[in-house]
């Protein structure tokens, strides 16, 4: 009988103001949640914001010892001043991570996650809480980085 394997992933949902983050175990065909939450870095200056992502984001791996990473790509902006920012703050949660690193567009989430790729952050919450057997509500960005990180437990089989 082969020995199962157990992956622990870590999904960010990057942001220049909040950055989510959830780590998942996957145990066979089941996930486990094991952590998540957000970096609220918004009362900071723009670099300060970046350093305090990467540092976050670092101790969060050191803590949980992730094997692999996801997160969310960077969708057009109206505004291309909070594209770029936003893309910094990517840049940061990136070099933080640990290799590999997967990278998913909003619909695939939505569509992995919920079954639909234009459901609404709602649905998402909702599914969320439902595949990892959660009890509470989760904070919005906190529930975005752990369906991301479903999403890739999904497309990695």
């Amino acid at each position: 009988m082969a020995e199962r394997v157990n992956t622990l992933i870590i999904g960010i949902d990057p942001g220049s103001r909040r950055t989510g983050f959830g780590v998942i175990e996957v145990i066979g065909q089941r996930y486990r949640h094991v952590a998540s939450g957000h970096l609220d870095v918004s009362a900071h200056p723009f670099e300060e914001r970046l350093r305090r992502i990467f540092y976050g984001l670092q101790e969060i791996v050191q803590t949980h010892q992730p094997q692999e990473s996801a997160i969310e790509q960077v969708f057009m902006h109206e505004n291309a001043s909070s594209a770029l920012k936003l893309g910094q703050a990517r840049g940061a949660a990136i070099v933080a991570l640990p290799s590999p690193l997967s990278e998913y567009s909003a619909r695939q989430v939505k569509q992995a996650v919920v079954g639909y790729g234009a459901a609404g952050k709602e649905q998402v919450q909702f599914m969320v809480q439902r595949l990892l057997n959660l009890r509470t509500a989760l904070q919005a960005d906190a529930a975005d980085a752990l369906a991301i990180a479903l999403c890739h437990a999904a497309m990695r089989r």
